[in-house]
């Protein structure tokens, strides 16, 4: 697992990679998080333990990201994590796993290029056009996970998400927040791991 900054479309961003055999991993933090709270959850260290290959970014997006220059065009974010991907996994096809904004930039990134799959943490502005055309194309597995004391984005948006979605589950955390994850670490690893063995199995 090494850590390095990545001079990607135009943007300068840190960047932790695992390299390995396999499917990669993308990973998207929130607007108030960087790389590093995939470290701090276990997910990065837990993907290692397993062998598998992954890419966690400081996007553009980011309040607090070591990422240069900062931006929240939905254009210029897919196109980090995109050219990022195809640098450091040789385009290889990803399974992209994001939260909040970071969940939104991994739906409009599938918009427009292979994933192997989304496991996505109450992504923002999920029910946007075009995104709702495209739902009822996309067959890889999706796993959305929401908190039920999250006062951001609503369960009802959630479960709408999810009907829009024919290869999507709902995964509902009960006392978690907007970052289920950090407060349900080891539940979220879990989900990780399924997602991840149901992209394979694709």
């Amino acid at each position: 697992m090494t850590e390095r900054p990545l001079q990607i479309a135009d943007h300068k961003c840190k960047a932790i990679i695992h390299y390995a055999a396999g499917t990669p991993v993308v990973f998207l933090h929130g607007f108030s998080y960087t790389s590093e709270v995939w470290q701090r959850i276990g997910a990065t260290q837990l993907l290692k333990e397993k062998h598998i290959p992954f890419l966690a970014l400081d996007m553009p997006y980011g309040e607090k990201s070591e990422c240069q220059p900062k931006t929240h065009s939905d254009k210029k974010n897919v196109a980090v994590a995109r050219e990022a991907t195809i640098n450091i996994f040789d385009g290889k096809v990803p399974v992209l796993v994001g939260a909040s904004i970071g969940g939104h930039v991994a739906l409009k990134y599938a918009l427009e290029f292979p994933v192997q799959g989304l496991l996505l943490v109450a992504p923002s502005r999920a029910l946007e056009e075009p995104l709702l055309e495209a739902y009822r194309k996309w067959t890889f597995p999706v796993r959305i996970i929401w908190g039920t004391e999250d006062n951001i984005i609503s369960g009802e948006e959630m479960r709408t998400l999810v009907d829009k979605l024919q290869s999507a589950k709902l995964v509902t955390y009960q006392d978690a927040g907007h970052s289920a994850y950090i407060s349900h670490q080891d539940r979220f690893k879990l989900d990780l791991m399924e997602l991840y063995a149901a992209a394979e199995e694709k």
